[in-house]
């Protein structure tokens, strides 16, 4: 599979296929900013198997930092897929992921309709 670029609701999304480079270190998020750019993408839909274990690890400072990089690019970042295993035994990443899907910015979502849906409210 490989990426793909649609509009969906008047947004433009960068729908990540799950086989390409993982988004392991802050300056891999780089990456997935160049191609939402290149795309003209507004928001980039990143499936679990495209980040690294240590993004759900908040105490390594993974995910602050590259969500970061996508907010001060006005670029809206969705993680996509079945979080359970790392929400199990982490209050603070489930914290973290219900605040986060109040605000517009930064969603984690089970799945690409759900996405679909967030965005056609």
């Amino acid at each position: 599979m490989t990426d793909r670029v649609y509009e969906f609701g008047g947004v433009r999304i960068l729908e990540c296929a799950p086989d390409g480079a993982k988004l392991a270190r802050p300056g891999d998020v780089s990456d997935f900013i160049s191609a939402a750019w290149e795309h003209q993408a507004t928001l980039v839909a990143i499936p679990l198997d495209r980040l690294a274990d240590d993004f759900f690890r908040l105490r390594t400072g993974l995910a602050g930092e590259a969500i970061q990089k996508f907010v001060n690019y006005r670029i809206r970042l969705s993680v996509v897929g079945d979080l359970s295993t790392f929400t199990a035994d982490s209050h603070a990443l489930r914290d973290f992921i219900n605040e986060s899907n109040r605000g517009d910015h930064v969603w984690f979502v089970q799945d690409m309709a759900e996405l679909h849906r967030r965005l056609a409210r």
